[in-house]
């Protein structure tokens, strides 16, 4: 009697103890899963309205080729026409190189989803794709503000001009341009890229934006969004703080001016530049706007005005110094008559 208690005791206790390693394997294999590597991203550019992608392609095709068009020739243009072998030209060159990179490293990735409907992108070419995408909109928004410093330098001091504003000073700004940016973005795809990712795969943007990719982490992303907002605020801010410095003291000069027709003639020399600088700030400011308000407005709606960075800027950009400035025009016209 007393084995038979032992034996049914023993097997109570087996029983106990398949039950629980049952329980441990059903808990633990949800969580298993859940963790699983991902090695590559799926971009889904419009979630709500996937129908939309097919229609923009023409038009995104469209500004692609003239943004790509436009900044050769301007290019080519300053290369060929030796008049234009300048300081002030070669930090125009500058800025249609990393429009020409930004525009490479987006559209035809976005156009390749919209037209053949390749969604995938692997994970080292989407955090490389993030590097390039913060890096050089930042390098962008700094040589704008070296610009502004050339065009200051040109209207407050135009007999120091020659001797502040050299090739030499050149070379130097486009490589702390260059430095300073990529220092600064170089954590964000890295910082992103040391997450741990989980099941979902899917980006609910058409490009490798920093804020939706960390959203797919099962890690803490505070920290990474912290370093993003404070370095590009830091990064933007300080440049248009200059910009907006550099342009005061400008209109301050101009004002002080009294030979009729020279006023003009001085905004003149910075108008171009101005209107480039407005088309960036504009496009940037409707971007930051749409993202604060994202709970207002259709969701597919900032997905767009995240391309518009990359293709706006660089399809007009070159196409305003070319009609606002006359040396470019005229080299332009050269070009043509060679070709």
């Amino acid at each position: 009697m007393i084995d038979s208690d032992d034996e049914a005791g023993n097997n109570n206790d087996d029983l106990k103890t398949s039950l629980s390693v049952i329980r441990i394997l059903n808990t633990a294999s949800p969580s298993n899963y859940s963790t699983a590597p991902v090695s590559e991203f799926l971009l889904i550019c419009f979630p709500n309205y996937q129908s939309w992608q097919h229609w923009l392609s023409l038009p995104l095709s469209l500004l692609f080729l003239l943004a790509m068009g436009a900044n050769a020739t301007l290019l080519i243009t300053i290369w060929l026409e030796v008049s234009l072998h300048e300081p002030m030209y070669y930090l125009l060159s500058l800025l249609s190189l990393l429009d020409i990179v930004l525009c490479l490293t987006v559209i035809p990735k976005v156009l390749a989803i919209f037209c053949f409907d390749l969604k995938s992108i692997s994970f080292s070419t989407c955090f490389l794709q993030m590097f390039i995408m913060n890096s050089f909109l930042t390098m962008e928004s700094c040589t704008f503000m070296i610009m502004a410093y050339d065009r200051y330098v040109a209207i407050c001091h135009p007999l120091r001009y020659p001797f502040i504003i050299t090739d030499r000073f050149v070379v130097k700004a486009t490589i702390f341009v260059v430095v300073q940016n990529g220092f600064f973005s170089l954590p964000v795809p890295v910082l992103s890229s040391r997450l741990r990712y989980c099941a979902e795969n899917i980006i609910k943007n058409c490009i490798c934006n920093g804020r939706a990719v960390s959203k797919l982490s099962c890690d803490d992303i505070t920290f990474n969004r912290l370093y993003q907002f404070v370095a590009g605020w830091t990064l933007l801010g300080s440049d248009l703080i200059l910009i907006v410095l550099s342009y005061s003291f400008i209109l301050k000069a101009v004002l002080r001016i009294k030979a009729e027709g020279a006023a003009a003639k001085a905004l003149s020399t910075c108008g171009s530049h101005f209107i480039l600088i407005l088309f960036f700030s504009t496009v940037l400011l409707v971007l930051v706007i749409t993202n604060v308000a994202r709970k207002k407005i259709p969701p597919d709606v900032p997905i767009l005005l995240n391309i518009l960075p990359h293709l706006i800027p660089p399809a007009l950009n070159p196409i305003v110094y070319g009609v606002k400035t006359k040396e470019i025009k005229q080299g332009i016209q050269k070009l043509l008559r060679r070709v």
